[in-house]
């Protein structure tokens, strides 16, 4: 088959709307299951590049979770520590596959921004891995393959509506690639800059040592933001991706968003969030929002004041004040973040400190690189340049 029709483009009134090879040959995907639609594709295709990347990079299994053409969580299969199941919603007693490892971590990253997800997988689904995913809310699923009885899970979810989307592991993309924009063609040569431990060839802070746990997450951090919409930046801890801030036009607002969200990760496995009194019955997305809410300044005051705290929990909940939240966070060590472009100055790391970053990856170049390993060299953090720019749009 070389085109599928969909619905429509972006929005309802694109129309008609496919996806096609140029030159003629067969479409390297099939729709096993719903009927995938634009953005869909989208993601797929980008998700599923992440993962092959990663795949290569560690030799271990890995998925994402992508929302409109960028990242929200990515993970490599590492077995999940017991606190990591509870903030991921693994049950303690499930059987988890390393492949199911890495959805249950690419989706635990950043839960609020992975609802209604797609997932792209780097090895054929298992059952373990497609009950996760049908436990969630999502558009649809990219893998290489499925088993049997993974296939048969994943067409029973949304009435056998649900997007289960096959791909070649075989294909590889030409080597030039076309877009087209108010009816003008761009053409570029497809990226091939493959990340692999060369990339850290060049340390120019004083630190030189980097933990083989550091490399890797670096490397997570990297191949993400490889597909992440620019400006980006990445957290990585631990085998996946907790923090990603794209598209922002401001670099500093990149770190601070990406941050922010590495911060909630890292409370959601506090006393008191793991604590906190909900109601049975509560769906799994309203618990992430009553979460969310709940960490965040202002927004908790406004549900107290207003008694929608009765919605969620089953008892008023003790507060998570400020002092008590950077005093938890103060603790937290070892996070790598990289950077698709150079930091162009220092305010970047101060606040990449607060989120206990302490190894840093970016192409370097700017003018005020001095500054930015100066800063780097102030709080005893690892400061990498790749000389490789990663603009994704």
């Amino acid at each position: 088959m070389n085109s599928i029709e969909l619905k429509y483009g972006c929005n309802p009134n694109q129309k008609p709307s496919r996806i096609f090879m140029r030159d003629g040959g067969d479409l390297p995907v099939k729709v096993l299951s719903g009927k995938p639609g634009y953005i869909n594709f989208l993601d797929a295709l980008n998700g599923y590049q992440l993962v092959s990347e990663l795949k290569e990079a560690t030799g271990l299994p890995a998925a994402t979770s992508f929302k409109h053409v960028s990242p929200a969580g990515a993970a490599i299969g590492l077995e999940l520590t017991p606190k990591e199941r509870k903030v991921c919603r693994i049950k303690k007693s499930a059987e988890l596959s390393p492949l199911a490892c890495a959805y249950a971590r690419a989706r635990g990253a950043d839960r609020m921004s992975s609802y209604g997800d797609f997932v792209s997988l780097s090895d054929v689904c298992d059952a373990e891995t497609a009950h996760l995913i049908a436990a969630e809310v999502s558009d649809g699923v990219i893998a290489p393959g499925y088993t049997p009885a993974a296939l048969e899970i994943l067409k029973q979810k949304r009435q056998g509506g649900y997007n289960v989307i096959e791909i070649d592991p075989d294909y590889r993309p030409a080597e030039q690639e076309y877009k087209d924009v108010y009816g003008v063609t761009f053409e570029q040569g497809h990226n091939n800059y493959r990340l692999t431990n060369d990339v850290f060839g060049n340390i120019v802070s004083d630190r030189k040592d980097i933990p083989e746990s550091a490399k890797r997450d670096l490397l997570i951090a990297m191949i993400t933001l490889k597909y992440t919409q620019s400006n980006s930046v990445c957290y990585a801890y631990n085998g996946m991706a907790i923090g990603i801030g794209a598209g922002q036009q401001s670099r500093i607002h990149c770190v601070r968003l990406a941050g922010g969200k590495a911060d909630t990760f890292f409370l959601r496995g506090s006393d008191k969030v793991l604590n906190l009194p909900f109601k049975k019955g509560l769906a799994r997305a309203e618990r992430d929002n009553a979460i969310d809410v709940y960490l965040t300044d202002g927004d908790w005051e406004a549900m107290l004041s207003s008694d929608l705290w009765q919605d969620y929990f089953s008892e008023k909940p003790e507060p998570f004040t400020v002092p008590e939240k950077r005093e938890y966070l103060s603790h937290i060590d070892g996070v790598s973040l990289g950077s698709d472009a150079f930091f162009p100055f220092s305010d970047n790391i101060e606040r990449a400190k607060r989120s206990g970053v302490r190894y840093v990856l970016e192409p370097g170049g700017s003018i005020r690189d001095d500054a930015v390993i100066d800063c780097c060299n102030k709080y005893g953090m690892v400061l990498g340049f790749t000389g490789m720019r990663l603009f994704h749009h």
